[in-house]
């Protein structure tokens, strides 16, 4: 490969307007987001002064995340997945000119602050599913996986530069004004997915509107092998009867779940690098860094179509950097195991998200697209808390260098019985989806 093809895949925002506009759209919510989240982090410290106070700020963020990620996946594969993307991203407008009004107007409610918040998320989750399934409606299928790393790297830009965006603009003009960037971002995201072409699940009517998802219905795309009725009983969910898609959301689960370092940075701080709390931006830099990195020389890997094999490898790349970061004895030594392992979870990241909509039948997208939801959201959160207690039990090196090697170990197993994870192939170009070439409707 020549050494152009390393750099990033732009073809899906040259080739497909729609999810040109879509990307656009995207970046902005992400920037907003990250804005935000610094903003709603200083406003509850300044209310409270206590960690239980900021504790609960992921509390009402992530319950909405996990409850209505399921329900927006039903919701995907029951109507126009662009009216509710369309109606979500609304919704989180609608939040955020909330946020902003209440600190205009001065209100010290920390359970309003906290209602407004989990709102929010509660509309990013049920919209969330849907908005997953729209690169492998938009693009062909070899440019799936460069549309999501083209994705993943506005997200690590988002992570690297909204923080430090959201202090200029606190320390400036106040919380008022990092709430209405937040608006801002939202309104641009609002007018990409008004323009966004009409995007039906299967089993629409002759008239265009979708069936209704009767409850039962629900359950059973998650077990419908593609072409066979689901048994009466027993019924096994898709995502079981498909190796690709248990393998590869295994895969992330192992990596995500054994191998979280985030809640053990600062107690690395403490014992190595004297406790200077510059050292824990360093950190989060470190893993953006090696993420952004990674998505700009994302093309060496979304060109090759051994998409499976590439993500278990990158997600046991993950989990040998952060054990090696658990055993560095200098800053710059775990620095560069961060912006490795950062690197290793964008690639898997990216290879993981196209394989999974590119094997998924297009009536159950959407239920699939929830459940890869639900394990990205909740698996950090549950290794955060799995090495903050193996941690305090032991030590941060301990709970570091044993939970990446049992990722690794777990990713192997997952390697070693799941074939057709191994041996997956992107499937070739094909002819140019209607969506699209066609316009909105």
């Amino acid at each position: 490969m020549r050494v152009r093809g390393w750099f990033v895949d732009v073809r899906p925002l040259r080739g497909s307007r729609p999810f040109r506009e879509l990307w656009i759209g995207s970046a902005a919510s992400q920037l907003g987001g990250q804005i935000a989240t610094v903003a709603v982090l200083a406003q509850v410290w300044d209310l409270t002064g206590s960690p239980v106070g900021t504790g609960a700020i992921g509390l009402a963020t992530g319950l909405p995340m996990v409850l209505f990620g399921l329900l927006g996946g039903t919701l995907a594969d029951a109507v126009d997945r662009r009216a509710l993307v369309r109606a979500t991203t609304t919704g989180q407008l609608a939040a955020a000119a909330g946020l902003c009004g209440q600190a205009l107007a001065g209100s010290r409610n920390v359970l309003l602050l906290l209602t407004l918040v989990a709102l929010g998320a509660a509309c990013n989750a049920l919209g969330a599913p849907a908005r997953r399934t729209f690169p492998v409606r938009l693009l062909p299928p070899d440019q799936v996986a460069a549309g999501l790393a083209l994705t993943n790297v506005s997200f690590q830009a988002a992570m690297l530069a909204g923080p430090a965006l959201a202090g200029l603009i606190i320390a400036r003009w106040g919380l008022p004004a990092a709430y209405a960037a937040q608006v801002a971002a939202a309104g641009i995201s609002v007018l990409t997915a008004i323009r966004l072409p009409v995007m039906r699940p299967d089993g629409t009517d002759a008239t265009g509107g979708a069936r209704r998802c009767r409850p039962e219905r629900a359950g059973e795309g998650w077990s419908r092998r593609l072409g066979r009725r689901p048994p009466k009983r027993g019924g096994q969910w898709l995502v079981l009867r498909r190796p690709t898609l248990w393998g590869s959301m295994a895969t992330d689960l192992s990596a995500t779940l054994l191998a979280m370092p985030i809640a053990l940075f600062p107690l690395v701080n403490e014992a190595r690098f004297d406790g200077n709390p510059q050292n824990l931006g360093l950190f989060l830099s470190a893993v953006a860094v090696g993420g952004i990195t990674a998505g700009l020389l994302s093309g060496a890997v979304t060109r090759r179509r051994r998409s499976g094999l590439v993500q278990l490898a990158a997600a046991g790349a993950w989990g040998l950097a952060l054990a090696a970061f658990g055993l560095a004895g200098q800053l710059w030594t775990a620095l560069a195991c961060l912006a490795l392992a950062g690197a290793a979870d964008t690639v898997s990241v990216v290879t993981r998200s196209a394989l999974v909509q590119l094997e998924t039948p297009e009536a159950y997208r959407g239920r699939i697209s929830s459940v890869e939801h639900v394990i990205g959201v909740a698996g950090p959160e549950l290794g955060n808390f799995r090495g903050g207690l193996l941690a305090s039990a032991t030590s941060a090196s301990f709970a570091l260098v044993t939970g990446g090697l049992s990722a690794v170990l777990a990713i192997t197993a997952v390697a070693a019985t799941n074939r057709p994870l191994r041996t997956y192939r992107t499937p070739p170009a094909l002819r140019e989806p209607s969506a699209a070439r066609g316009v909105p409707k």
